[in-house]
């Protein structure tokens, strides 16, 4: 019946810091739609934003920043992950380490955005 995720929401508490998480340090498009709303685009998904006290309805019961874990597959090797999050000043808090994802095995690093959120940045594995 599903057959691909076509977006999810991140709240966020620092708007931006948030922004320029995504934008600078993991290479994604930021767009804004709608009345002021913005999201962060990659390949054929995006991450709608909303801040914390001003979520656009409907929304979770109970969105809050920092309950995110999330694997995103790079589209570089992640031996040049490694070095812009080292540019960047961005922390591995794992890894790199492997993992099944869900496709296949992944060698993975773990570093935490702005809200705290796990985030999983991996490529794939034979």
């Amino acid at each position: 019946m599903i057959d691909h995720l076509d977006h999810l929401v991140l709240t966020t508490a620092d708007e931006p810091a948030c922004v320029r998480f995504y934008v600078e340090v993991m290479g994604m498009t930021l767009e804004t739609f709608g009345e002021g709303r913005k999201a962060f685009r990659f390949g054929n998904q995006k991450i709608n934003l909303h801040l914390k006290g001003h979520e656009f309805e409907p929304k979770a019961q109970a969105p809050m920043p920092g309950a995110l874990d999330l694997c995103f597959i790079a589209a570089v090797p992640l031996d040049d992950v490694i070095a812009r999050l080292a540019e960047k000043q961005v922390p591995i808090i794992e890894g790199p380490v492997m993992r099944t994802g869900a496709t296949s095995r992944i060698r993975s690093v773990y570093v935490r955005d702005p809200d705290l959120n796990l985030i999983e940045i991996s490529e794939l594995k034979a």
